[in-house]
């Protein structure tokens, strides 16, 4: 996943405004990176919590819901830090079910 300045922001009016350009690039870089990787954990979380839904029950089923409620969190977080604020796009992209996102104090 690339991230890219947004229109308004030219290389130019950057890098002589601040003398950053190079650094802000990086930060940039090091923030879609996580966000990918935060992206990609919670898939997995959603993929083995699809897979073991109808084995699992009681303590177990619960321990699995916490960690992909955990892995959403985080991933929620990471699209915040990011700027990103709306998440409605994201759940049904994903498939977050409710019982998860209700963990996470989501009505």
């Amino acid at each position: 996943m690339s991230l890219r300045l947004p229109g308004r922001i030219t290389v130019e009016r950057a890098s002589s405004a601040t003398g950053l350009q190079p650094v802000e690039h990086e930060i940039l870089g090091e923030m879609a990176s996580s966000l990918g990787h935060a992206g990609r954990r919670v898939e997995q979380a959603l993929a083995k919590l699809a897979e073991d839904e109808a084995g699992l029950e009681g303590e177990a089923r619960e321990k699995r819901l916490r960690a992909v409620a955990a892995a959403v969190q985080a991933y929620f977080i990471q699209r915040e830090l990011c700027g990103m604020r709306r998440h409605d796009d994201v759940v049904r992209e994903m498939g977050i079910p409710r019982r998860v996102l209700a963990r996470l104090g989501a009505r």
